[in-house]
């Protein structure tokens, strides 16, 4: 079996040990292009050994930098993730245009977002003036 990278191939060295492992009782060999590995010999597959093992501390290394930088972040008061497409002053008066006989279709033109977005911030079971399922909206 020929790969391109080491990394590419499994998670942990774990899994990558019991890959090559049943390869090889199926008589099949693996090389890395990349990272000159060959099982075929014995050197190869110490070599093996020892890149799956730098394989998974860079990902653990990636791991811990990301939640680092994210609590960093954090403690900055940045929170991540998309914006909300609409305030929560414009959720309240959405739910309040919605309650005075609005549509959802209406909602969403008006504010520029998808009916999708209405639906989020205004869910089916929300609608207290008609207390009617309104999924039939057009």
């Amino acid at each position: 079996m020929v790969v391109w990278k080491l990394d590419r191939l499994g998670r942990s060295i774990k899994h990558l040990i019991t890959l090559i492992s049943k390869l090889e009782d199926e008589g099949i060999h693996f090389h890395s292009l990349t990272d000159a590995i060959d099982t075929s010999t014995s050197a190869g597959r110490f070599f093996f050994h020892v890149m799956s093992a730098l394989a998974q501390m860079e990902r653990e290394l990636i791991v811990e930098r990301t939640k680092a930088g994210l609590a960093a972040a954090r403690s900055r008061g940045r929170i991540g993730g998309r914006p909300c497409s609409l305030s929560s002053a414009q959720q309240e008066q959405a739910k309040k245009l919605l309650e005075s006989g609005h549509s959802r279709k209406q909602l969403a033109l008006l504010y520029g977002v998808s009916l999708a977005s209405i639906y989020k911030y205004c869910p089916v079971n929300q609608n207290a003036r008609t207390g009617q399922n309104d999924s039939d909206e057009k």
